[in-house]
């Protein structure tokens, strides 16, 4: 069945969406790629996706839940192990079969056969997440505290519905494995439910609070932070063309603006030269604005969450309070855009910096606006 678009996937039955997904390349790898015999004696990884799909329409509450949501679960249960053909090795010492990261591979993976679709962008992300955490609840007890280990996914994700899917996970696989034991998996719905985050983000004190516990600084869940900030950091995020500047220029006209594409102008170093002296002048940049305790942009691609880190730990070191802006529009916008710049990225290198994205979530800053 032909479904290249989401508008389509939208008007589609399940069984119509399943029927296209085996026809997918991503499926026929998922079919050949074999799992450990004691978790998974079902056999092969597109054998359990297929019984984690009905067990997901066979879950008690599905019928009830929205479409929107139904297809988030149904499109988890069909991305959740894509990761796998990339990630699954023999153990030479054991003779087990393991799939080391594979959610957060497939979790990249699952983003670009959505974007592919023309997912929307929250949609997508929504689905992304469950993918990339839904490990997580099976090993609960494993925490020293199981009740931040929810709520720290709760600005990230459903707990309700990761909830549900891991219960469909668990049940879609023929295995001894007693880390799967549903009585775990209800002890997250029953923390969630508790600190009231099952259907919702939890109620932190303030955005300090938040980000300090994902940052495991946090003493207590009943801390109130200081919240009062030297200065405001906006860093921009997206791809080159994406519109960055742009969105500065509309946004934020007065504010100073810290570019890494400004910087490599001024030293005329291009992006495939050494970056040190650029980086380093930068820096240096920023540290003037946040020793002045003034307002500022910091401008550049920062697409993934190791290389936003680096500035937002100088940023928070002097006190700063930093909302990430990430900007998305469709991709041929991009492109387009991308070709009308002076000194514009090769094609190819956007398709790689495309593989690498990892779109900004409440876990990094005070806060995240998304820009579609």
């Amino acid at each position: 069945m032909d479904m290249t678009n989401w508008a389509q996937i939208l008007k589609s039955s399940n069984q119509d969406i399943l029927n296209w997904a085996a026809e997918q390349p991503w499926a026929h790898a998922m079919h050949q790629c074999m799992q450990d015999k004691e978790w998974h004696a079902e056999g092969d990884v597109w054998t359990h996706t297929k019984m984690v799909y009905a067990e997901t329409e066979m879950l008690k509450g599905f019928s009830e839940l929205t479409r929107e949501d139904q297809l988030k679960l149904l499109f988890t249960a069909l991305l959740h192990d894509i990761g796998k053909p990339a990630t699954t090795r023999v153990d030479p010492d054991t003779g087990r079969t393991r799939s080391p990261k594979h959610s957060h591979i497939g979790a990249s993976m699952a983003r670009i056969v959505l974007r592919d679709l023309a997912c929307d962008l929250p949609m997508r992300e929504s689905i992304v997440n469950l993918i990339r955490y839904h490990g997580r609840p099976p090993y609960l007890l494993e925490n020293e505290s199981p009740e931040l280990a929810v709520i720290k996914l709760s600005p990230l994700l459903s707990n309700r519905l990761l909830y549900y899917f891991v219960l469909a996970d668990s049940r879609g696989r023929i295995t001894t494995d007693l880390t799967r034991h549903e009585d775990t998996l209800d002890l997250w719905r029953d923390l969630a439910l508790e600190h009231d985050c099952y259907e919702k983000a939890f109620a932190f004190a303030n955005d300090q609070a938040r980000l300090l516990l994902f940052r495991d600084e946090l003493s207590s869940l009943h801390y109130v932070p200081h919240a009062e900030y030297k200065c405001s950091v906006t860093l921009m995020s997206g791809l080159p063309g994406s519109g960055k500047d742009t969105w500065l220029a509309k946004n934020k006209p007065e504010m100073p603006v810290v570019s890494l594409d400004g910087i490599r102008e001024e030293l005329d170093v291009t992006a495939t030269d050494n970056q040190g002296q650029v980086v380093q002048s930068a820096r240096e940049r920023c540290r003037e604005h946040l020793r002045a305790k003034r307002d500022f942009a910091f401008n550049a691609t920062n697409l993934t969450q190791q290389m936003r880190k680096r500035w937002i730990d100088l940023f928070i070191d002097y006190g700063a309070r930093v909302e990430i802006v990430y900007i998305e529009p469709p991709l041929s916008t991009i492109l387009k855009q991308n070709k009308e710049r002076e000194n514009n990225v090769p094609e190819r290198v956007i398709h790689r910096l495309l593989e690498k994205l990892e779109v900004p979530t409440l876990a990094e800053a005070h806060a995240v606006t998304i820009v579609g």
